[in-house]
């Protein structure tokens, strides 16, 4: 089955693809600044996640045509988080067992790169700029696992959970060039890649939920390390929020020349939705300021309705 086939065919069948997993509505989690173990956004859409599932109750998603079903350890990271969510709000034994079965699955699903470097493997290969081969890694399955296995080994305190958050922070301090998934650009500006990929392309919400895992590490380990790259993490998003600004939408993933690849409006919504978490963590007025500009942008039917046709445009011309 041909890309664009496959893709006409999960956006025709919203309920039963991948993307029903993905487009949740977006949500800054409360509990989690009232000095509460829970996750950052609430993720209440992936925690009624309907499967499919293997076995040992761990999520699959069907992309269909000649990918199929697959194990994608980002999703497997955020509904074990939601379920923990859940949980810790006062949910069932359930919601238990499904984190604890999505942590033991991020603990063990762990293998070595190229460079011998422990990261979670995408055994599918994924079409973006250039395509992406079997298995590829990435710095935001990283950064989603990690906040994962952080509050596993901070609820259990099994050594198991300790030993994996470890191990899954060494990527996020190694340069892509070493096997890790950081980029330091000619600007000193250290990112966080979504994908790996030359040239980097930067993607705004995988930088920050990659960022989110780096928090949650530094403040459990208290590793100096972990501490200045989430300092330095947040400076650059700081500094670079306007690569992100159209002026009337936010981008997808920073310009690259003439090229823009616009956001869709979930991820416009996420976006809005991550630098008020931002703001939460770290009180810069500029992520704050930047959300509302971006939900200024949101509450344009006419905005709404030029996106959505660019976007389309951009994907028969680019995919």
């Amino acid at each position: 089955m041909s890309y664009l086939a496959r893709v006409l065919r999960v956006y025709t069948h919203k309920r039963s693809g991948p993307l029903s997993f993905w487009y949740e509505q977006p949500e800054l989690n409360e509990r989690a600044f009232r000095g509460l173990p829970d996750y950052f956004m609430r993720f209440a859409g992936k925690a009624r996640y309907a499967g499919p599932f293997d076995s040992d109750d761990i999520p699959l998603l069907d992309y269909r045509g000649d990918i199929g079903r697959q194990y994608n350890p980002i999703a497997i990271a955020q509904y074990g988080l939601a379920r923990f969510n859940a949980w810790a709000a006062g949910g069932t034994s359930a919601d238990r067992s499904a984190w604890i079965a999505a942590a033991n699955w991020l603990e063990r699903a762990m293998r070595p790169n190229g460079h011998g470097v422990r990261v979670w493997m995408h055994d599918f290969d994924w079409p973006y700029r250039q395509r992406l081969r079997a298995p590829w890694y990435s710095g935001l399955a990283q950064g989603n696992g990690l906040s994962l296995l952080v509050r596993a080994a901070i609820t259990t305190g099994e050594p198991k959970y300790v030993d994996g958050a470890h191990l899954a922070f060494d990527p996020l301090r190694r340069d892509v060039a070493e096997g890790g998934v950081v980029v330091t650009d000619a600007s000193l500006d250290i990112w966080i890649e979504e994908y790996i990929v030359d040239p980097p392309t930067h993607i705004l919400n995988g930088f920050i939920w990659a960022l989110w895992g780096v928090f949650d590490y530094a403040r459990w380990s208290g590793r100096s390390d972990a501490i200045q790259i989430w300092k330095a993490g947040v400076a650059t998003l700081a500094k670079r929020l306007v690569d992100f600004d159209t002026g009337w939408w936010s981008l997808y993933e920073a310009r690259d020349g003439s090229r823009e690849m616009l956001a869709s409006r979930y991820y416009h919504t996420l976006h809005i939705t991550q630098l008020r978490v931002m703001h939460r963590l770290t009180g810069i007025d500029a992520f704050s300021a930047c959300a509302d500009r971006f939900q200024t942008y949101l509450n344009r039917p006419s905005h709404r309705a030029l996106v959505f046709g660019r976007k389309a445009i951009f994907k028969l011309r680019h995919y």
